[in-house]
Parts: structure tokens; C-alpha cells; sequence
């Protein structure tokens, strides 16, 4: 019973200390903060900090500093609250809001609240607006954004190729989605008819200090079959074929290389090498499918090839 009693406080004491350590890694708030920052309020239009702020330099999450907008991307909406006609890349994410009718933002590394995005609206030639709080921001006159990149693979079902993707340390982002055809703005629906010449895609933005474009085109590789035509386990049509939609021509020349390497190996790669075209981000209920169900893919595992 000693025993026992022992090893229940240090359980205890463990558990305490990483909390601790978990509430440390972001910026102590106070209480009109937390109210719109973690418990999603507004603050009272043209009341705000940053409402009229017009310095250069980088916008960063009240909550974590994680640099969020640029200043050359801020205007005057004239609508009490800061407004950005974009984000930097893979720094968003994008929500369903409860009240079932508008798309709430919020900061992709800490989550903390910070507005809504608005589209349509015709303010810039973007045509997009994040209202932002000001509550939920610090600026910093030199913060310069962390450089990111962007890649775009297809290996059959989107879900399984963002899965593994996704749990890459130097990852960002992932975003699954169609591309490669012909249908703008497709539906899942009208893709999986095979008639929109869409594949189904992962889109990725990725630190290239932390990790290399071959790095990932390595692990997509490894995580599907590159040599099954225009399929990928039980999944069979032309939007589950095996693809790199190249941006540039340093990607290019990589999956060309990485596809010559395993065929001096003997496999025989049915992986499409093609120019980026543009990318339609799918529905919400395919985003980050295998973690928001607890599960992992049926037709991509991992098999060591380089």
C-alpha cells in the first residue's frame, strides 16, 4: 500500500509539471483577453489597437507570437476592426462557426481565436477580408515571417496521403483537395465520377529549414504503391492516381530524380510528374480525416524503398 501511495504522487507530481510546461509556452493573458482569444468574443468595433494601424512589419497571435498577417496586407475596411485581404501561408485555420453561417479564424498553432473571414465582399482585388480583433494581435515592427514552401502530392485517397504528410516535424499545414483537372471548383461528388480529370491531392506548406522538398516526396514514395496505375489499393479511377504536381523546377528535377532512383531498384513507377495547375480545397468533413476519426489509413502504410 506504501508502494502504491508513492508512486500515486509522483504520478501526481508528474502530471502537474507538464501541465505547467504546457501553459508556459504561451503568453500570460489577461482577462479581456482570454475572452475574446480563448473564449471566441468580439471586442466593440473602432475600439481596437490596431484598427488604424498602418505600420510596416508582421501582425503575430496574441496568444503564442506565431506570425500571422503582413502589413501590405492590411486595409481600411471601415468596419471598426483590423482587415487583411490575406494570411501568411499555412498561419490560418479556417472553422465552421457555430452560428452555422459565417467561417471563424483562428491561429493554426495555438488555435486561439482571433475573427472571421469574410469573402466576396469586394474591398480588394483578393476579394477576401479577415476581420480580425485586435485583442487577439501584437505587432512587431521587425518580426520577418518565417520563409515557408509549398508542395502538392497525389497518391490515391487524399486522407491517407494528409495522414502521413501531416506528422512531419517542419510540416505546417496540410490541406486536402483536387487538382490537375479540368472543373473548377469541384465537388467531391463530381470528382469521384472520374469525368472533372481531377485528382484527389495534398496540399503542404513546410518550413525548408526544417525540412527538404525530397524529404517529402521521399515519404509520399514510401507511403503508397508509386507503381499501381490510376488506383491505390481498393480505390480505383483516374482521381486516385499517383502524382507530384511540380511549382517549380527544382521540384522537377527532384521527383525525377527520386522516380529514376527506384527504377533502378526494378519497379516499374506509374507516378504522373506534372505543372501545379490550381488547387480546390475539399469540403471541410475530408480536412484532417484519419485524426478527427481516431483511426488510420486502410491503403497507405509505410514501406522503406530508398
Amino acid at each position: 500500500m506504501k508502494n502504491i501511495f508513492i508512486v500515486t504522487i509522483i504520478t501526481i507530481g508528474v502530471i502537474a509539471l507538464m501541465s505547467q510546461t504546457k501553459d508556459t509556452k504561451y503568453n500570460k493573458l489577461t482577462p479581456e483577453e482570454e475572452q475574446v482569444v480563448i473564449h471566441k468574443g468580439t471586442e466593440r468595433p473602432f475600439s481596437g489597437e490596431y484598427d488604424l494601424h498602418f505600420e510596416k512589419g508582421t501582425y503575430l497571435c496574441k496568444r503564442c507570437d506565431a506570425p500571422l498577417y503582413l502589413s501590405e496586407d492590411k486595409f481600411n475596411a471601415h468596419c471598426g476592426w483590423p482587415s487583411f485581404d490575406d494570411e501568411i501561408a499555412g498561419a490560418v485555420k479556417r472553422l465552421p462557426d457555430p452560428d452555422g453561417f459565417r467561417t471563424e479564424i483562428v491561429c493554426a498553432n495555438c488555435d486561439a481565436h482571433l475573427g472571421h473571414v469574410f469573402a466576396g465582399e469586394g474591398f480588394t482585388d483578393k476579394n477576401i477580408r479577415h476581420c480580425v480583433n485586435s485583442i487577439s494581435l501584437n505587432f512587431d515592427p521587425m518580426k520577418v515571417a518565417n520563409k515557408t514552401e509549398r508542395a502538392l502530392f497525389a497518391s490515391g485517397c487524399f486522407w491517407g496521403t494528409e495522414y502521413h504528410l501531416s506528422k512531419v516535424d517542419g510540416v505546417i499545414s496540410t490541406t486536402v483537395g483536387y487538382t490537375g483537372g479540368h472543373k473548377a471548383n469541384p465537388t467531391y461528388q463530381e470528382v469521384c465520377t472520374g469525368n472533372t480529370g481531377h485528382a484527389e491531392a495534398t496540399e503542404v506548406i513546410y518550413n525548408p529549414s526544417k525540412v527538404s522538398y525530397e524529404e517529402l516526396a521521399r515519404l509520399f514514395f514510401e507511403t503508397h504503391d508509386p507503381t499501381q496505375v490510376n488506383r491505390q489499393g481498393p480505390d480505383i479511377g483516374t482521381q486516385y492516381r499517383s502524382a507530384i504536381f511540380y511549382l517549380d523546377d527544382e521540384q522537377k528535377q527532384t521527383a525525377k530524380k527520386l522516380i529514376a532512383l527506384l527504377e533502378e531498384k526494378g519497379l516499374k513507377i506509374a507516378t504522373e510528374v506534372t505543372e501545379a495547375a490550381k488547387f480546390w480545397e475539399a469540403e471541410d468533413y475530408h480536412q484532417d480525416y484519419y485524426d478527427i476519426k481516431g483511426t488510420t489509413p486502410y491503403c497507405h502504410f509505410y514501406t522503406k524503398r530508398f
